[in-house]
């Protein structure tokens, strides 16, 4: 989940790709397909008893998620091999690009040619651009070959729902949940101090001041380096009713007027949204140095360091309170829904969550395989969603439990980030996840549907814009958007002078070409 849901553009110089064991403890990176068996490992058949697959030859899967890999992560990766090899003779290495640039890294592995069997994909990762591009191997034929049951297992619309140009590249999570944002802040310093209840800007603003007043030593706003998705693209959700994606390239799209394209760079709206960053900035709200914040704001929450966010999700929202309360059991947390403001809500689609075999991959049959098997397969599913039970986790009256607390404990529940891979059928809760299900209900009241996300980016004719206005965002607007250029008006129309050099023109105009032609396609008024 998105863990937040945001759209993040990057195009990095080739560096060095020593992110391969970032997440591989034991050092094994993505250094080729194939690999001796273990000492003493041995299997079974040579076809696998499921599908007939051939698998007598042995091999080493790459597989790559998002975030910080859990500090037992050998421990499950052995558990994980010990059936993997004698099921499917498969080894697999389980790789985390940290939170830090995520994006950045995220697309170096898919630009450098790497081995790579599987990869999370989402909405806020780029799937849709990503799969039109060619970076993943279409999944149509390999599907009933590899993985009939996981095949048979995800609906029908779910399977159309995540196609680009008629072709799957992706396996969608079926969990249904909501990603939408909402304000996360301590209730407990709230109802200490009497301040407002955060329920728009407005409240929210008053609650930092009244944090800054009574609680000195604490950052009223949790932030980090990923600026765009905590408080840019927060603020644009908060101010109209934009489609429930961020648009790349400074571009703005209302939900309910999606033909009315426009720039939002440039515009009166973002220098709007500038000068209110920037008060918060000169109000100590924001830490001066946040570009170079490498905590998640949810970590900064948990252990005390700051009082709010301006955004996160219901889900997310849950583990970050479920993880302060562990260490901090008389902290509070609260939550309100950007719904209240926006007066609606989107579910996620089924493109949000999802796992996908790179072109480069060697052994797609074998990871689409391995993948059934963390779906469909309780032992594997149980095993990388919450740990060992009776070491990492119990379950009291049906509900999860977490052994020791957020410090202590090796595999935290979801603790490898596997929102793609969630069954429904097997998945546990913390009670505290009653109150998610509660939002989740008020949100079904004022759903509408998710119509955008299936749109798939073809950037093939302004690849070379792109980088170059990548650079210019990261060099010029995120200064604007951390509050630290005091003459925003200034500083504004030089990032515009850059990016029009750079050719933002020409991107916005091509991209807008392809949505209009989208949402004609879709009949969507």
């Amino acid at each position: 989940m998105f863990y937040g849901k945001r759209l993040m553009i990057g195009m990095l110089a080739l560096g060095t790709l020593a992110l391969a064991a970032c997440g591989n403890n034991g050092g094994n990176g993505a250094s080729g397909s194939t690999a001796s068996p273990s000492a003493g490992g041995t299997t079974a058949s040579s076809t696998s008893p499921e599908t007939g697959l051939d698998i007598s030859k042995p091999v080493t899967l790459e597989f790559y998620m998002l975030g910080d890999a859990p500090k037992d992560l050998d421990v499950i990766q052995g558990e994980i091999n010990k059936m993997a090899k004698e099921e499917l003779n498969a080894t697999v290495n389980f790789n985390f690009t940290t939170w830090t640039d995520w994006d950045q890294k995220y697309k170096l592995l898919l630009s450098t040619g790497q081995q790579i069997d599987l990869i999370f994909t989402a909405d806020w990762t780029q799937y849709q651009a990503y799969a039109s591009s060619g970076a993943f191997l279409e999944l149509d034929e390999l599907l009933p070959k590899a993985a009939p049951k996981l095949q048979a297992f995800v609906p029908q619309d779910m399977w159309e729902a995540v196609k680009v140009k008629g072709k799957i590249y992706t396996v969608p999570a079926t969990y249904k949940e909501y990603v939408n944002n909402g304000f996360v802040y301590r209730e407990d310093l709230r109802a200490k101090h009497n301040l407002p209840v955060p329920k728009d800007l407005a409240s929210f603003e008053a609650y930092m001041a009244g944090i800054a007043q009574y609680e000195p030593d604490l950052q009223p706003l949790a932030n980090n380096v990923g600026i765009t998705d905590n408080l840019v693209n927060p603020l644009r959700d908060l101010r109209d009713d934009s489609i429930g994606n961020p648009v790349p390239y400074g571009i703005g799209i209302k939900y309910h007027a999606p033909s009315d394209v426009y720039s939002y760079w440039g515009s009166d709206e973002q220098l709007e949204d500038l000068k209110l960053i920037r008060s918060w900035a000169e109000k100590g709200y924001i830490v001066k140095n946040v570009l170079n914040v490498k905590d998640t704001p949810q970590d900064s929450i948990i252990t005390g360091k700051a009082a709010a966010m301006l955004a996160d999700n219901p889900t997310r929202y849950n583990e970050t309170l479920s993880k302060m309360k562990s260490t901090h059991p008389d902290w509070e947390l609260g939550y309100t829904s950007h719904a209240e403001v926006r007066g609606f809500a989107t579910p996620v689609h089924p493109i949000h969550n999802g796992f996908a075999i790179p072109k480069n991959s060697t052994n797609p049959e074998r990871a689409l395989a391995f993948y059934e098997k963390l779906v469909t397969d309780k032992r594997y599913n149980l095993l990388t969603q919450y740990g060992i039970e009776g070491t990492h986790y119990t379950v009291e009256d049906g509900y999860y439990k977490m052994i020791g607390d957020s410090t202590s404990t090796g595999f935290p529940r979801e603790g490898m980030q596997g929102w793609a891979w969630r069954n429904p059928e097997y998945m546990l809760f913390e009670p505290s996840y009653d109150g998610v299900k509660k939002i989740f209900d008020e949100l079904d009241k004022i759903a509408k549907p998710d119509l955008y996300t299936g749109f798939a980016e073809d950037y093939s004719s302004y690849q070379a814009e792109r980088a170059a206005l990548e650079q210019v965002e990261k060099q010029y607007f995120y200064p604007l958007y951390a509050g630290l250029i005091a003459d925003i008006e200034e500083g504004l129309k030089t990032a515009m002078e850059k990016a029009n050099k750079a050719g933002l023109e020409k991107i916005q105009q091509a991209y807008t070409e392809q949505w209009l032609n989208y949402v004609a396609e879709q009949g969507i008024q």
